[in-house]
Order: structure tokens, then C-alpha cells, then sequence
């Protein structure tokens, strides 16, 4: 069981965690031990998350999601793969915690009679300024 928020918390069994070769620090070692992570997700069919948790997340992952709802974590910034497992799975809690998060609704407000009255004073004031910049006429 992973905490993701005090209400949402995800199942072990919904992770797979496999192990590949890292591109990082190591040195030679790098070579022959496996020590990133690439951590998926099936945030279409996981059974922890609501329906609009789920939706937010599909659209918070970006160019992390296949097309298949998959969300794919690669985590390979320590040397050892315990540090990178955690980072990973880090990385996901964190992802699920901004997609939990309701945006509140926006309701639409109407200008007041004052703030109109206001514009359009100041547009016609701005409309005298420019008007005043033309040649001066020659009927005088």
C-alpha cells in the first residue's frame, strides 16, 4: 500500500517495476548492472483511483502516457536501485497528488455598470488625444 493523499493510497500490484541499464554515473559498472527503473502505471484501469482522479492524471502525464493509459516513469538519476525505486515511485505519488487536487469552478461574473462607465470614458478621453494629433486645418 503506497499514501498518496490521507483518502488515496495505491495497491503494490498495480506497479510494475522492471530494472534496465542505465545511462548515467557508474563508471564501467554501468555496463553490467541494471540499476534504473522504469516504473508503469495503468492509470486507465487502476481500482484505486476515481474516474476524475484518473482523467486529470491522464492529461497531467503528457508525453509519459502511451496510448494504451499507461504511464511510464523512468528513474535512473542514483547509482543503486533501491534510490532509483524510490525516486520512481516518488515521482508517481507526486504526479497522483497534483492530479487529485479539484480545480475549483469558475464562475462567470458580469463587468459593473461603474467599471463600463469607466471604459468608455477613458476611450473617449484616448479618441480626444488622437484626434488632436492630426494636421491643423486651414479654415481659420
Amino acid at each position: 500500500m503506497i499514501p498518496v493523499t490521507d483518502i488515496l493510497s495505491l495497491q503494490d500490484d498495480e506497479l510494475d517495476i522492471s530494472f534496465i541499464r542505465a545511462s548515467g554515473p557508474g563508471g564501467q559498472n554501468v555496463n553490467k548492472v541494471s540499476s534504473a527503473v522504469q516504473l508503469r502505471f495503468d492509470a486507465r484501469r487502476s481500482r484505486s483511483l476515481p474516474n476524475d482522479v484518473s482523467i486529470r492524471l491522464q492529461a497531467l502525464a503528457g508525453s509519459r502516457l502511451t496510448l494504451d493509459g499507461v504511464i511510464v516513469i523512468t528513474a535512473d538519476r542514483h547509482r543503486t536501485q533501491e534510490r532509483n525505486r524510490a525516486d520512481a515511485i516518488a515521482r508517481l505519488v507526486d504526479l497522483i497528488a497534483k492530479a487529485a487536487y479539484r480545480p475549483p469552478v469558475r464562475r462567470a461574473t458580469k463587468p459593473t455598470k461603474a467599471s463600463k462607465v469607466r471604459r468608455l470614458d477613458s476611450k473617449a478621453k484616448r479618441g480626444d488625444i488622437k484626434s488632436g494629433r492630426g494636421r491643423p486645418s486651414t479654415s481659420d
